[in-house]
This record gives structure tokens, sequence and C-alpha cells, in this order.
């Protein structure tokens, strides 16, 4: 009898780690950039009290999926709800982005897809030269993508939104190809990734005149799988800058359509497999610390 509560007891120690595996994200999203990636979506400025606010308005393609979760700013995993950069772009009032039409969307069109993590990292009014490696804003991207495949997920991509900062000095726009190149290939060094899939967001608007320079600049990122979409002509708040709700629910469909196409097929072949090899290695010390901590205390209490 007691040999049968031992084999009891270390199947439930086995099960654990599967049993929490499941329960969490497994299709990692980084959201990264400024604010239109952030989403101001509904933001408005009274102009009478100077106040600005977010109308609150969230359309059926940006609600909440018991499948969507974010990375909390505490580093936890939550449902995912509009804003939902509300507690990583602390300084501004935060509205309706692209992230939830994305993975919405993505399961729409993918019902198997599974379990999505969202890990948003987007600060309003950044600079590209403040995403570079070392920086406040770089450093926190890993350190969160790498809290997030702690969870034994994969990081499927990284969607990016940013450089209406740098159309206002003709230097910064000038300089914009090369320093984002870097970045990229900076992040997937750090990721261990050499393939991860970026799909950026090319300008709709800026703030200054050199909006067409950044413009080319995006289009002409010449490395691997790494995507465009295109943002311009959609439609934006009275501020002429900012993405309106609508358009901010387009431009997650628009993700998702090039996220799709971007997937090899059949699924994942290559580059998925071993990611799902960096996921399993992660399950792996859990599995057995877990199991032989719990079988440990068994045996000593049997002896």
């Amino acid at each position: 009898m007691r040999w049968f509560f031992f084999l009891l007891t270390l199947s439930h120690a086995m099960s654990l780690p599967s049993k929490n595996l499941s329960q969490n994200p497994l299709n990692i999203f980084i959201l990264a950039g400024q604010s239109n990636m952030a989403g101001r979506g509904g933001v408005v400025n009274d102009t009478n009290t100077g106040v600005t606010t977010w109308d609150g308005i969230v359309p059926p393609q940006c609600q909440p999926n018991p499948s969507i979760f974010k990375l909390s700013a505490k580093l936890t995993w939550v449902q995912a709800h509009e804003p939902l950069h509300a507690d990583i772009d602390v300084a501004k009032i935060n509205g309706v982005g692209p992230g939830l039409a994305f993975a919405n969307a993505v399961l729409t069109k993918d019902p198997n897809f599974g379990v999505v993590g969202l890990v948003p990292c987007a600060i309003g009014g950044t600079n590209i030269s403040e995403w570079e490696k070392g920086k406040f804003l770089y450093e926190q991207t890993v350190r969160r993508a790498n809290v997030a495949l702690q969870s034994g997920g994969v990081i499927r991509a990284l969607l990016w939104y940013q450089g209406e900062s740098d159309t206002v000095n003709k230097e910064d726009a000038e300089l914009y190809k090369g320093r984002l190149e870097k970045f990229f290939m900076d992040l997937r060094g750090d990721l261990q990734d050499p393939l991860l899939p970026i799909i950026q967001v090319t300008l709709a608007s800026g703030q200054g005149p050199y909006i067409n320079i950044v413009r080319e600049a995006q289009l002409g990122i010449d490395l691997l799988d790494v995507h465009c979409v295109e943002a311009k002509g959609l439609p934006l708040e009275p501020d002429g800058l900012h993405l309106t709700t609508q358009a901010q629910v387009r431009l997650g469909g628009l993700l998702a359509d090039a996220f799709m196409e971007s997937m090899p097929s059949p699924m994942g072949v290559s580059r998925t497999s071993i990611a799902a090899h960096r996921g399993f290695s992660n399950f792996v010390p859990y599995f057995f610390i877990a199991s032989l901590s719990i079988l440990l205390f068994t045996i000593l209490t049997f002896i």
C-alpha cells in the first residue's frame, strides 16, 4: 500500500510541470515602438480644459479573450484588455492599440493556434536612438521577453511601430536605417533567435518634415524575415499624428495577415522546432527538480 501512495505521489509530481505549462501563454509576441504601438485610439484632448482622456470605447475586435494574456509591468501573466500599455507607458494616457486586435485576428484565422501571450514594451515619444542596446528601453524589452520565455513559451514575432519622433531632425532621419537595422540584429542576438520574425509598420504620420526619409529607410531594411505593413492612409486622430481606434483595429488585422503569411508551411518546421526545444529546455529543469524533491521527500517518509 505504501508503494501505491509512493507511485501516486510521484505521478502527481510529474504532472505538475505540464499542467503549469498548459496554463501559461505559449505563443509570445513582443510589442515595441512608440505611441501608435502603445495605442492612442480614442484618446482625446479637451481644448477647453486641456485634459487628455480616453473615451473608453473598446470595439469587438479588441475585446478580452480567455486565450489572450499579457505580461504586466509586475512581470506576471494577466488577461489582456485595453488599454494594453496602461501599466507600461505610464507617463501618457493610453487608448486602443493594435495588439489585441492583432491577437484576436490571429485566433480567428487559426482557432487551433493556441494561447497568445503579448509582451507590451512600447513607450510614446521615443526616438530610435533610445532603443539602442545598453539603454533602458532596449534592456527592459530583453528582460521582459526573457521573463515571458520562462513560462516555456516561444517568441513568434516582434511587432514594431516607431519612427515618428525621428522625422523631426534631418540627421536622425538619415541615420534611421542603420540604427534600426542594428536594433533588430542586436535584439535577435540577445534573444538567441537569429531568424526571429519582425513585422514593422511603416509610418502613417510623423512629428516633423522628414517622414519620407524615415519611410524609405523602413522600406529599405534588407534583413531576412523582416516584413513591412503599410499604415499610410489609415485614419488619424485630430492631432494628425495618432491612429484612430478603427485604424488600430485595421492595423491589427494587417499585422495578423502579415504574420500568418510569414509563417513557414508546415507551421514552423525549422524555426519553431528550434524555439520549441528552447522552451523544452526551460521546462526540463523544473520537471526534474519538482519530481526529485517530492521523490526524496516520499522516500524519507517511508524509511
